[in-house]
């Protein structure tokens, strides 16, 4: 079997994708993948959308970010080849947990430390551009960052599905997710301000249950289980937001009476 086969031969087998799609559990493995997708992406769609703020027309904008989505889905699906197979290297997997966990060290270290500056920022190279270079420019830049922000999703979403087409479908909807519904998910995750440090904390447990399938470790929690899991800890975040906002509700309305 030659290497191309190995990457991407699953993709093109009719009953892998026959058997994904119906299957209730692996569609639930893909909404967890959906929902980690949205959850870590909000930043990026956001430096996405300013980096098409440069483009003249709103015409233009739109145009940019189409050729880009096209773009996310073609190096979402070399990827994933690629990840699917290094994926089964034990040292990939020790890398790949390593990397994982230092994400949610930086993330909580800068949250807790009052470092409140951006991690990435808007390449602006194009502005000294005019026309269709402009144009093709930002469609460049679109592509390089896709290929950044995708390697976090990609790593994360390996560690809790081996199946590439799980993480494909996954991806793809996560993808359309994050141009399609990034204000909506951005407005969300300001009422819920919980939401973000919980899916960092899910990235935690991602990068512990990748690091246990190595050999000298050996043990593998079913996808299915954990996909559960994460709507759990989705479900019990959202809870725990309403019953602070009623607790801090009732306190507000305590001091106002005693005043």
């Amino acid at each position: 079997m030659s290497l191309l086969e190995k990457l991407y031969g699953p993709f093109f087998d009719p009953h892998n994708w026959a058997t994904v799609i119906t299957s209730g559990q692996d569609w639930l493995i893909i909404l967890s993948l959906v929902l980690i997708e949205c959850l870590l992406s909000v930043d990026n769609a956001v430096v996405l959308a300013a980096q098409t703020r440069v483009l003249p027309t709103l015409k233009e904008q739109e145009e940019s970010l189409f050729y880009g989505i096209w773009g996310s889905y073609i190096f979402r699906f070399l990827i994933i080849g690629i990840g699917t197979y290094l994926i089964h290297f034990w040292e990939i997997k020790v890398i790949g947990a390593a990397y994982l966990v230092y994400l949610v060290y930086r993330f909580f270290h800068n949250r807790y430390s009052g470092n409140k500056k951006k991690q990435r920022t808007v390449h602006t190279g194009a502005k000294r551009l005019t026309g269709r270079k402009q144009f093709w420019a930002v469609v460049a830049q679109i592509e390089f960052m896709d290929i950044i922000f995708s390697v976090d999703s990609v790593l994360a979403s390996l560690a809790i599905s081996s199946n590439p087409v799980i993480v494909l479908i996954g991806g793809m909807i996560g993808i359309a997710c994050m141009r399609g519904v990034a204000e909506i998910i951005m407005k969300l995750m300001r009422r819920i301000p919980e939401l973000e440090p919980m899916a960092y904390a899910l990235i935690f447990v991602i990068a512990f249950k990748l690091f246990l399938t190595i050999p000298a470790i050996d043990i593998k929690i079913p996808s299915q289980i954990f996909g559960l899991f994460m709507l759990l800890a989705f479900a019990i975040t959202i809870i725990v937001h309403f019953i602070r906002r009623n607790e801090n509700k009732k306190e507000k309305e305590k001091k106002t009476d005693g005043d």
